[in-house]
């Protein structure tokens, strides 16, 4: 069953975690949908506050001694950590994967033309189902520095 290109899919990863609504997000921007997702700083990520903090500290701490246009990026803020962490779920090398990640679109809270939308809530997702200690995007990005 072949999508309609041009639809959008609009997704609330308040409560969601990070990866699995990564996962379906990717896939529905492979499919040649633009995706829209709402309060990023909601979503969440499985482990201890230490333990998620200290692996993402240990992967800021990759620079360089070059250029520092040459230099990696690392995302401070929650809507951008999120949409990385889409990017990395993507075949960006390609043109299809470059095009797909240009269809994804990720916000802090709800933007003011998008407050009448549906917002779909992805079961598979939710973080309620988590038996294990989990920690905010806010959170973790408050930590090193971010919004």
């Amino acid at each position: 069953m072949a999508e309609a290109p041009g639809e959008r899919v609009y997704l609330d990863a308040a409560g969601m975690i990070c990866g699995r609504l990564a996962s379906y997000a990717a896939k529905e921007a492979m499919r040649g949908k633009e995706v829209v997702i709402v309060n990023a700083e909601k979503a969440v990520i499985s482990g201890t506050k230490g333990r998620v903090l200290a692996k993402l500290l240990r992967k800021l701490r990759t620079r360089t001694l070059a250029s520092q246009e040459k230099a990696p990026k690392h995302p401070r803020r929650p809507d951008t950590y999120l949409r990385r962490v889409i990017r990395s779920m993507l075949p960006r090398k390609k043109p299809k994967g470059r095009d797909s990640y240009r269809r994804v679109k990720v916000y802090m809270g709800i933007p003011e033309g998008l407050s009448g939308v549906k917002l779909l809530s992805l079961e598979e997702a939710s973080a309620s189902k988590l038996k294990c200690p989990f920690v905010t995007l806010k959170e973790l990005m408050g930590e090193i520095g971010g919004k």
